[in-house]
This record gives structure tokens, sequence and C-alpha cells, in this order.
């Protein structure tokens, strides 16, 4: 079977990162990078492949199996529109879009092409989280009742410095972070309906928020918990207790996510489960029968090419699709309008 064919727009950090699996992935190939930067014809150089400077020079020139989209959030759409013209696969690096107004354009786009396009939400490709899924939905733990989560880790100072856009609107742990925990939360207990948050920029005291607690309630009745903050001495995130990333500390006795149900409760990512010998025992006096489930480790951001891979072939259908994104985004902004007029705001 011939090699696909993949480019990848925008050569920053992520960008980066999807050419080297590209470029060690048996089933593709890197044929060309998008990029405008001074700085990329430097990386193309080191691949071995031409530049291009827009993805309208790159499909003037050449028509690749798929394209990789890195490009900033508020270039989602424009990029997204012109693969979508050009008849190209798509995996879009998260959000979908910068907006709502945006994701809803791109995904009625997709739509009336029939155009296959996946999102970047790459934690779904995680073991860990695929096999917390399954748990949830086999019914160990009964009906989902309440969830905990937490993002607190602590950003350097550096962090800003290097992008003081960080500082201002637009640039705190809601817009930039949330999204992940977002797609998370509504694998693991579904969708979520209406949200509730408040928003802090006490001790950072920049013009955006440093830290959020968010209530969420489910569309299945369920009610969660959300701590977010970038200043907070804490392990409690997935990037710090996953190891899906080695570039960070890990913790690895720290739970990020605990999920309770009327049979049973379970921690993720140490997966420590904790469940009744029988259904009639179902009381603060009884004990818990407690194990630590199995999971493999794999690196999801192999196995999310692996599927675009399977995607562009036409063997599998997207696991996160444009409307998921679209729905992840939205979430993630009514949070942010419920932190600022401290109502309820619906996220359906």
């Amino acid at each position: 079977m011939a090699k696909l064919q993949i480019a990848v727009a925008g050569a920053g950090l992520m960008g980066r990162r999807h050419i080297e699996l590209v470029e060690a992935n048996a089933a593709c190939m890197l044929s060309a990078i998008v990029d405008p930067a001074p700085g990329a014809a430097e990386i193309a150089d080191r691949a071995g492949v031409r530049l291009y400077r827009s993805l309208e020079g790159l499909f003037d020139a050449t028509r690749p199996d798929g394209v990789i989209l890195a490009t900033p959030n508020a270039l989602h759409l424009d990029n997204a529109m012109a693969c979508i013209g050009a008849g190209v696969a798509t995996l879009v690096e998260k959000p979908l879009a910068h907006t709502v107004e945006a994701g809803q354009r791109l995904c009625e786009a997709v739509r009336r092409a029939g155009a296959k396009m996946l999102v970047g939400h790459h934690r779904r490709y995680n073991p860990i989280l695929a096999r917390a899924r399954e748990i949830v939905r086999q019914g160990t733990l009964g009906r989902i009742v309440a969830v905990q989560g937490s993002a607190m880790f602590c950003k350097p100072d550096g962090y800003f410095d290097e992008a003081p856009w960080r500082r201002q609107a637009g640039g705190g742990p809601i817009l930039i972070n949330l999204i992940h925990e977002i797609d998370s939360l509504r694998t693991l207990c579904g969708e979520i309906a209406g949200v509730q948050a408040f928003a802090s920029s006490a001790t950072r005291r920049f013009e955006v928020e440093d830290t959020a607690v968010i209530n969420l309630r489910f569309a299945n009745g369920a009610l969660g918990t959300f701590l977010l903050s970038d200043t907070a001495a804490s392990a409690k995130s997935w990037e710090q207790t996953s190891r899906e990333n080695p570039g960070y500390v890990t913790c690895p006795d720290e739970d990020c996510y605990v999920i309770a149900g009327t049979d049973g409760s379970l921690g993720v990512p140490t997966m420590r489960l904790k469940t009744y010998a029988r259904r009639e025992d179902r009381s603060w006096w009884k004990p818990f029968r407690e194990s630590v489930l199995q999971v493999e480790r794999a690196d999801p951001l192999r196995r999310q090419l692996d599927h675009f891979c399977a995607v562009i072939r036409g063997e599998e259908e997207p696991l996160v699709t444009a409307q998921d994104g679209l729905q992840n985004l939205r979430v993630t902004e009514a949070i942010a309008e419920a932190a600022r007029n401290g109502g309820t705001v619906a996220a359906a």
C-alpha cells in the first residue's frame, strides 16, 4: 500500500511535533510544510520537503492526501475551509475554531461537503481515558452521580513573558487549557447541559483569570465540580498525573478526575477502583473491594495519526468529529460567560 502524503500547516511547537510523528509513521510521509514565518524554511530544509507560504499555494501545486492544521486558532476557520474546498482530509488541532460562530460555520461546511475532518483532542486516544470510559459505559460504577475534576498547575513567569498576550483577555486557563478537560469530561460522563463558574485573578493580578471554580450539570442528571488554576502549586492535573508527556514532572499517586456512581468510584489516571461486593452492601458501614486496573501506555498523538490515516483511507469514521469540537467550544465559552456574569449558562 502506497504511503499517504501528509502536509503540515504551521511549523510552531505543535506543528513540529506533528512533523516528527508523520516522518516516523510507516503509513504516511511528509509531503510539504505550510508556514509563512521565516524560520519555517530551515524546518522544511531539514525535513527535505517543499515549503509553501499558504494553503492556496500548496493546493495550486499539489493535492496531498491529508493536511494537519497546527496554525493559530484564529486561522483555523479559513484554513479548514481551504482544505474542504480542495477536497483534502483535515486534522484540525483543537480548538476547532476561535469562536462558536466560526465553529458553526465550519461544521456546516463539513456537512455540506461530506468532508473528512478530525479534531485534535488527542487525549481521546490515550488508553487510560479509553479504559475509564469503558468502565463507566459497562456499568461497573452503576449510575453516575458525580465527578470531581481538577487542572491545577503552576505556569512559570517565563510562560507569560514569552507571549504577553497570555496576560490579556482570551489568554487565561479557561480558554487555553479548559477545552482539553471539557472533552475528557464529556467522554467520561456524557454531555454537559449547564454550567456555573467563579473566576479570580487575585494571585497574578493579570487582566485575565488565573483560577476558576466550575459547577457542571450533565444531561444524564450527574453533577460535577472542577478546579482550574495556572498558579497553584499542585500536581492535580492530567499533564502531571497521566505520564502522557514526559516533559512534565510526574506524580503517579495523584488523580485529576474521580468519577462516582451508585455502585463504585474510579480515580483517573491512577485507575483505583472501589466497588461494593454486593449491591445490598451499599452503605458507608460496609468495606469496598479495592483494585487498580491495569492499562497499556501509548503515545496518544501517534495513535491519533494512525487513526487519521485510517479516516483518509475510508477505513474508520472520525473519533472526534467537527461537531464534537464545536460542543467542546460551546461548553468552554459558556463557562467563560458564567464566570463573567455569575449566573447559570446553558451549554447544550
